[in-house]
C-alpha cells in the first residue's frame, strides 16, 4: 500500500509498505480522508516523532476492510471515524474513568502508524459508525471538534455569557462552532491572521480583533472582558492575555499546547487573585465509557448539521502531494485552516 512516511526532519516520502493485519479486537480500515493537525507540523518540521520512519495522521474517516478476532458489532463495509487515543485500560487513571490522563497510552499517528496511508489498523472500541447522511470528509473533522467540546465542558458557562477565544486556528474555530451550538452569548475571536478571522466571522463570531491593528486594552475597556476565555493558540503571549482579559469571577480554559516559556509580570499574575479567576486545563477529549460522551455528541452535531465544519476545510490533497500541505500550512500568513488528504474518498 501507499503511505506517507517521515524519514527525517523535513523529509517526507511516499513509500510502498505492507498492508497491516488487524490483531485481536482490531479492525483494518481503508482510509477515506485524513486531516493534518497543528501537532503534526512539529513532527515534520522539527523531527518531533518517537521514531523514524513515522506515518502520521490521527484525524480520519474510513471504511472497515477486515476485522480481527473477537470483533463484534463492526463488519466490512461499515464507515467509521476513529478516536486516536489508545489507553492502556489498566492504570489508575483509566480505572477512574480518565482515559485522557492514561499513564501508558499509545496514539494512532504518533506512537503507532497513522492514517496518512491507504490502510490503517485501530482497536474496534475506538471506532464510531458514521451515519449515512454524513459525508466522510466532514466526518474526518470530528477529532478537533471533540477537543473544542471537551474544553467547553471543563467549565460551567452561563447562557448569554461573553466568550473570548484567543487563536483562530482549527481548535479556535471549532470552539466558535461549539459555543454557537451550545447557545453562548457574544463571541469574540482574537488572531493576527486576517484570513482566519474572516472564517471566524463566517462560522459565528460576533467580533474579531487583530491585535496588530487594534489595541486590546482599549477594546476590552469599551466592550467588556471575557466571562469565559478559551486559549487555543498555545502561544506564550496569548497565554498571558487569557489572564489579563478575563472578567471578575471569569473562567479561563487553556487548550493550546505550550511551546515557549511564559513570563507573567506580578500585576498580571495577581489578577488571578483579585478577580478570583477559575483556571483549568483541557487535554484531548476522552471520558468513560471510552471514547466518551463528547465523541458521541460531536458525531450527532455533525450528522444533524447543528455544527457544520465544511467552512473550515480549506483544501484537499492526495498522498502524491507529499509534504506540500504541511509547507502551505506553515507559510507566513497562510489562509489554510483544516487541510485534508483524500485517499479512498
Amino acid at each position: 500500500m501507499k503511505a506517507l512516511a517521515i524519514t527525517a526532519s523535513k523529509n517526507m516520502e511516499l513509500v510502498d509498505i505492507e498492508v497491516p493485519s488487524p490483531g485481536p479486537d482490531e479492525v483494518l480500515i481503508r482510509v477515506s480522508y485524513v486531516g493534518v493537525c497543528g501537532s503534526d507540523l512539529p513532527r515534520y518540521f522539527e523531527g518531533g516523532v518517537h521514531q523514524y520512519p513515522q506515518v502520521l495522521g490521527h484525524e480520519f474517516s474510513g471504511v472497515i476492510e477486515r476485522t480481527g478476532e473477537g470483533v463484534c458489532g463492526l463488519t466490512p463495509g461499515t464507515a467509521v471515524v476513529v478516536a486516536p487515543l489508545v489507553p492502556c485500560g489498566t492504570c489508575d487513571q483509566c480505572q477512574q474513568g480518565n482515559p485522557q490522563l492514561c499513564e501508558n497510552y499509545s496514539f494512532i499517528g504518533s506512537r503507532r502508524p497513522g492514517a496518512m496511508a491507504e490502510y490503517v489498523t485501530a482497536p474496534a472500541k475506538n471506532c464510531l459508525k458514521v451515519p449515512d447522511a454524513l459525508p466522510l470528509d466532514i466526518a474526518s473533522t470530528i477529532e478537533p471538534l471533540t477537543v473544542a467540546l471537551h474544553g467547553m465542558e471543563r467549565v460551567r458557562i452561563r447562557p448569554g455569557a461573553r466568550a473570548l477565544i484567543l487563536g483562530a486556528g482549527t481548535i479556535g474555530l471549532m470552539a466558535v462552532l461549539a459555543l454557537r451550538a451550545l447557545g453562548i452569548g457574544e463571541i469574540t475571536v482574537v488572531d493576527i491572521n486576517e484570513s482566519r478571522l474572516g472564517v471566524a466571522r463566517e462560522v459565528g463570531a460576533d467580533r474579531t480583533i487583530n491585535p496588530a491593528r487594534v489595541d486590546l486594552d482599549d477594546h476590552f475597556g469599551r466592550y467588556g472582558l471575557g466571562e469565559v476565555v478559551f486559549e487555543t493558540a498555545g502561544n506564550h503571549v496569548t497565554q498571558v492575555q487569557a489572564i489579563r482579559y478575563a472578567d471578575r469571577c471569569g473562567k479561563v480554559v487553556f487548550i493550546g499546547t505550550c511551546t515557549q516559556p511564559i513570563d507573567f509580570d506580578p500585576e498580571t499574575f495577581e489578577l488571578i487573585l483579585r478577580r478570583e479567576l477559575e483556571l483549568t486545563g483541557s487535554w484531548m477529549s476522552y471520558s468513560a465509557p471510552f471514547p466518551g460522551y463528547v465523541w458521541n455528541a460531536a458525531l450527532r452535531y455533525l450528522a444533524t448539521g447543528e455544527i457544520d465544519t465544511s467552512a473550515l476545510i480549506t483544501s484537499t490533497w492526495s498522498l502524491e502531494d507529499a509534504a506540500e500541505p504541511f509547507e502551505r500550512m506553515r507559510a507566513p500568513g497562510s489562509s489554510e485552516v483544516k487541510v485534508l488528504y483524500r485517499i479512498g474518498g
